[in-house]
């Protein structure tokens, strides 16, 4: 860890004032998206996050924004109902993050898994895969549209379907015996990470008296409340709250045992991707996302992200004692279903350029096969020692956040006797406020700030921050400069990490404030010279710079498989490492 850092006023906050109406424990976007709830009902809220913000599970996502087509199979037909109402808000409120997003469905039958969907949605197991077929697909897409028009704020078109001479004409690279293609419309989030910082921000800004800060733990509990750990020196110190809200996913039994109150409601499963350079499968995707069913049943997903392509993802039974990591067998699945839909292109394990793995915070599903485990949610409530009651939050899903958020808040609202005051279902999120919403308003928020920056600067900062592009370029001043190692970062933009986001560690940037390392742009050169400038703005001596340099390396390799080349150029996929606790 970080030695000689500068106090971190975000922890010195907590110890100035020991104390809060309600403590929210986890930083992923169901911990944030309650605190941001609270705050904005005037409540004094506190959040800690052992990690970085949105480290986890909301971190390793497959960057969907989606109703769940697939759940309506498992009958889940509320959680779909409420899936879709959420896209499509999301879709309104945090447009710089949330878009659009075209699925398409390469189907090889037409009457296959009739008789075998029944069964599935009566046991919730599989049995022995069955393929599902066109008729099967167009009930569940009219069901599917249904839900969506149900909604008043539907945003997305009615699904189409074609014929096989159709869609070799739109998809050439499908396979040879494909018999129709059905493409819907759901939602991508290409940077689930950046919209956790936007709704965190949103939640501070909203109310003077709520503080958060990551790396800070929980890390037990005592008659006189709770102690929280400081991750980067290691200091402890008490901290109390009236009511105590336990958001931390698939750690959630961990963190009930941690103070007492051991539990066994979970069972997360692991899921991991790998993400392609790879022009020729990027072309052959038509700038769809391609979702099917594979060999054995699941469903599975190649999706182009930018000049990146996303490939996942796996439902694996996890050990939350281990780290998630993307293994040779998961990679060489994923191989495979490329194989499967487009034959004829060649992607190797040379293309890969990131991996990642989080683990679901499913509810505890015993004899359950994990693909049939509901995505739905609940909350389970029970008292501390000292009478604080403790609300515990058992599954969740990206898509409906603001939703849970509500309910959630709504409870320990509840637990103070306390009203809503504000509805967040049409309140926009950060840097979502005031989003250029066509190509002509593009052009205009571009040419007011043409004396600013470069056009790519800008487009780089509107991607990033939303229109909180404004308070970036405001922070760095005219004189900001770029560094030499890339053009996507400047000294300035670090220094606004660090002031108004939070953050910590020199991973933090290349993971989480930016898409760097998921591109598989990261170098060896990026990493020392963002080291020396995190250093300035984070007092590092040079021991604690080097250190950064190394952790950041280690992370990247035994996380993420990403190997970094000594001259600055990435050597590719590196060898499984294994699991391996946190570092």
């Amino acid at each position: 860890m970080p030695k000689n850092t500068r106090i971190r006023q975000q922890v010195q906050d907590f110890k100035d004032r020991p104390e809060a109406a309600v403590l929210v424990i986890g930083g992923g976007i169901n911990g944030v998206a309650t605190f941001r709830d609270l705050a904005l009902q005037g409540v004094d809220v506190a959040l800690v996050e052992r990690g970085d913000y949105c480290q986890g599970a909301s971190g390793a996502s497959s960057h969907m924004i989606h109703g769940g087509i697939r759940y309506l199979e498992n009958g889940e037909f509320r959680l779909v109902r409420e899936s879709v109402a959420e896209r499509n808000g999301l879709l309104s409120i945090a447009p710089h993050y949330v878009k659009p997003l075209r699925t398409t469905i390469p189907v090889f039958s037409t009457f296959s898994g009739i008789l075998s969907a029944p069964l599935r949605f009566l046991t919730h197991r599989s049995g022995r895969p069955t393929e599902r077929g066109a008729a099967l697909i167009k009930a569940g897409l009219v069901m599917y549209d249904c839900f969506a028009g149900l909604s008043t704020a539907r945003n997305t078109p009615w699904h189409t379907f074609h014929g096989r001479r159709k869609s070799l004409a739109a998809l050439p690279q499908l396979r040879r015996d494909v018999k129709y293609t059905a493409t819907y419309f759901d939602a991508s989030v290409h940077n689930p990470e950046r919209l956790t910082l936007d709704v965190l921000r949103s939640g501070l800004e909203a109310n003077p008296a709520a503080r958060a800060s990551n790396y800070l733990s929980l890390a037990r509990h005592e008659a006189e409340g709770v102690v929280l750990r400081d991750e980067i020196t290691g200091e402890e110190f008490r901290f109390r709250a009236g009511t105590v809200v336990n958001a931390t996913g698939a750690w959630a039994d961990a963190t009930n045992a941690s103070v007492g109150k051991p539990t066994t409601h979970m069972g997360g499963t692991k899921g991991s991707h790998i993400v392609l350079d790879h022009p020729a499968l990027l072309e052959a995707t038509g700038g769809n996302e391609i979702f099917f069913e594979h060999r054995d049943g699941r469903i599975v997903l190649i999706y182009p992200l930018g000049d990146r392509v996303l490939v996942g993802t796996t439902d694996i039974e996890a050990d939350i004692s281990r780290d998630a990591v993307c293994t040779d067998a998961e990679i060489d699945y994923f191989l495979d279903l490329v194989h499967h839909v487009f034959p004829a292109l060649e992607v190797g394990r040379d293309a890969i350029v990131h991996t990642f793995s989080g683990v679901r915070p499913l509810p505890r599903h015993d004899g359950t096969q994990p693909g049939f485990v509901s995505r739905d949610y609940r909350i389970e409530r029970s008292t501390l020692g000292d009478g604080v009651p403790m609300l515990t939050l058992v599954g969740g899903k990206w898509t409906t956040f603001r939703a849970l958020a509500e309910h959630l808040a709504g409870d320990v609202l509840s637990e103070s006797g306390q009203r809503r005051s504000v509805s967040t279902k049409d309140l926009a999120i950060g840097g979502g406020r005031g989003y250029p919403k066509d190509a002509a308003s593009l052009g205009e928020w571009f040419a007011a700030r043409a004396s600013l920056a470069e056009r790519r600067r800008l487009e780089i900062l509107l991607e990033r921050h939303g229109t909180r592009a404004d308070a970036v370029l405001e922070h760095c001043g005219p004189n900001d400069a770029p560094l030499n190692a890339t053009d996507e970062l400047t000294v300035g933009e670090l220094g606004y990490f660090v002031a108004q986001e939070q953050a910590t560690r020199l991973i933090d940037i290349f993971i989480r404030r930016t898409s760097l390392a998921f591109r598989g742009l990261v170098t060896r050169e990026m990493l020392e010279e963002t080291a020396g400038v995190l250093a300035r703005y984070l007092a590092w001596d040079d021991e604690t710079t080097r250190d950064e340099i190394k952790h950041a390396q280690d992370t990247l390799l035994r996380l993420h498989r990403t190997q970094l080349g000594g001259n600055g150029t990435r050597r590719g996929l590196a060898p499984h490492q294994g699991s391996h606790q946190p570092a």
